[in-house]
């Protein structure tokens, strides 16, 4: 599951979020966010341990990775559209030891017709959803794959994260909320199903919902150097698409946040902290 500004799968019309760059923030979203992650696998309401699970957007595996170590057991099938991420997957399920648990799917979800997954009796998608063109079409679609008695599990981000202090930087106190703001504008004309209420959608699905929670995360950044290279690539994925959207002053001020040589570098900060908060949807097949 990732943070990036389209950060899980990268589907169809939004191939150009596979850039240089998002690899690393997911992965860099799957260390930072760890716990989170494991809290979510262990808080599903399974009824036995599952066998085969499919993660779709499964990016570069923080899910899949996650689902293993808490299910000994189980296969998983990862899907995703891009290569690179797939690749990146693979290479480091080979570095756990567990590539002969995994399978890699390349796919566009948004097309009518689905690979064959199988018939897995847990299917996970985080922070991907919100990304299909036709997201109604893909969850009757997930039916359909499940088990009876199957579960499927959203996971869905409130929005980006925020790293830094309300009133930072001090001559532009404020920045990052002028930044978000703007991302989210851009977002909302590109992504309508960001920020949706999943329970409704899966509902007319077919599904029953058993269960719904939020989690919200906040990190203190000195837990891990990493939360400062995370703060650093999410914002500069995000100046790459909003950067047009932004005063001189402001985008004067981010590029000296982002400059890693610059005193005012984010990297060089001892005030971050990780806020974001992330809901969980658990919908059963009949």
């Amino acid at each position: 599951m990732n943070h990036a500004p389209h950060h899980g799968a990268s589907h169809g019309h939004h191939r150009e979020h596979a850039m240089d760059g998002q690899a690393e923030i997911l992965d860099l979203d799957a260390e930072v966010l760890a716990e989170h992650i494991a809290s979510i696998t262990a808080w599903l309401p399974l009824q036995t341990g599952p066998r085969h699970i499919v993660d779709l957007g499964c990016g570069t595996g923080a899910g899949t990775f996650a689902l293993l170590d808490r299910f000994p057991d189980a296969h998983v099938t990862a899907v995703d559209t891009s290569v690179e991420h797939l690749q990146r997957l693979r290479t480091k399920a080979c570095t756990l030891g567990v590539q002969e648990r995994i399978r890699t799917v390349q796919a566009d979800l948004d097309e009518t017709a689905w690979p064959d997954l199988g018939s897995p009796d847990l299917v996970w998608a985080s922070a991907s959803m919100h990304h299909l063109a036709h997201p109604d079409r893909a969850l009757r679609t997930v039916y359909d794959a499940l088990v009876p008695g199957g579960l499927f599990a959203v996971v869905e981000l409130a929005g980006h994260p925020r790293f830094l202090p309300e009133d930072a930087p001090e001559d532009r106190p404020g920045l990052e909320e002028r930044v978000h703001a703007a991302a989210d504008r851009r977002q909302a004309e590109h992504l309508p199903h960001r920020g949706a209420d999943w329970g409704p959608m899966l509902t007319a699905a077919g599904f029953t919902i058993e269960g719904e929670r939020a989690i919200a995360v906040n990190l203190d950044g000195t837990r891990s150097e990493a939360i400062g290279r995370y703060a650093t690539g999410v914002l500069q994925r995000i100046r790459s698409v909003i950067a047009d959207r932004l005063s001189p002053e402001d985008l004067t001020a981010l590029d000296q946040l982002l400059d890693a040589g610059s005193p005012h570098s984010i990297l060089r900060r001892d005030d971050l902290t990780v806020r974001t908060e992330r809901t969980v949807w658990a919908a059963r097949r009949n």
